[in-house]
């Protein structure tokens, strides 16, 4: 794995301002997601790695913004932050390291401005104001207004000029797998917060309450949710084959490493059937130390690409 002052030069980043912006984002993200982090520099081309980490850092900020506060808190940070991306696009100088680098990658990488948008409308909208799902309609409308865009700016940047519309829609299977898996894995963190993640008709389809779900009532009513809806995230994670072919070769090890994790943990989470009401379900760290060397078996192209420094 080259040194991150390789990987930035690799990356065609020479402007000393920009190296230090990127510098910065990256620590932010090895604080907040040291695994995601790890997978990016040990197994995608050190040219992808600056902007996908400063894409993953973007989908952080917005994430976080969308989640913190009164409802009132988050609809005036989503606006705030929301004209400080505008300004950052437009070349306006702001104090903002992560926001300086992910214009950056958004410039260099050509990723069309309707993915930000739309990620950010939806933050406001679909996040910021989340109170379940009534159905699987609902849900999908989730996807479509928040997790797909959220997904699209940052793995989006992989290629140059944006996802064409196969590479687009592979992401949207993969973000309908992996939120499914996610709201399972997170039920017990996720209730214990007052978000209950799994739609509403179908707790009673299975005549399954919520207070069910909070008070971890091991039922067979609660095994049998829990079991379909394990079902429906298999379903949607064989949906997903393929997805590697779609993206950017020196991208590749990286998205066999995430669908290869994703199924691992939902096999946990249908390990642990009812169990996952009283505790998250994790990776554990053998499964992802496989994963990750497994995947490095897949190599990863050399080639430098260049660019004029900003």
């Amino acid at each position: 794995m080259p040194s991150w002052r390789t990987t930035l030069t690799r990356a065609g980043i020479s402007d000393p301002r920009l190296r230090e912006d990127y510098t910065r984002t990256a620590r932010r993200v090895l604080r907040r997601e040291p695994a995601p982090y790890a997978t990016l520099r040990l197994l995608a081309a050190p040219s992808l790695v600056p902007p996908l980490v400063a894409g993953l850092a973007f989908m952080n900020l917005v994430d976080d913004t969308a989640e913190t506060g009164t409802p009132e808190q988050r609809a005036a940070g989503l606006a705030e932050l929301t004209g400080r991306v505008g300004a950052a696009l437009a070349g306006e100088e702001g104090t903002d390291p992560l926001l300086r680098a992910y214009a950056d990658a958004v410039r260099t990488r050509n990723l069309p401005v309707h993915w930000l948008t739309r990620f950010l409308d939806g933050a406001a909208t679909a996040e910021a104001t989340f109170d379940g799902f009534a159905d699987e309609a609902a849900f999908q409308a989730y996807l479509d207004a928040y997790a797909w865009p959220g997904v699209l700016v940052f793995i989006g940047l992989q290629h140059q000029d944006g996802p064409d519309e196969r590479q687009a829609a592979g992401w949207r299977r993969f973000v309908d797998a992996a939120q499914r898996v996610d709201f399972l894995a997170d039920l017990a963190g996720d209730l214990a917060d007052g978000r209950l993640c799994l739609p509403r008709a179908r707790l009673a389809e299975h005549g399954v309450t919520r207070t069910d779900l909070e008070q971890a009532r091991d039922t067979p009513a609660v095994r049998d949710l829990l079991a379909a809806e394990c079902q429906r995230a298999r379903t949607a994670l064989a949906a997903t084959d393929g997805l590697a072919d779609l993206a950017e070769p020196g991208l590749r090890p990286v998205v066999t490493a995430m669908t290869e994790l994703m199924a691992h943990q939902l096999v946990a989470v249908e390990r642990a059937g009812a169990g996952a009401l009283r505790k998250d379900v994790g990776y554990g760290l053998a499964a992802p130390v496989r994963t990750l060397l497994r995947a490095r078996t897949l190599g990863r192209p050399t080639a430098r690409t260049t660019r004029t420094a900003v």
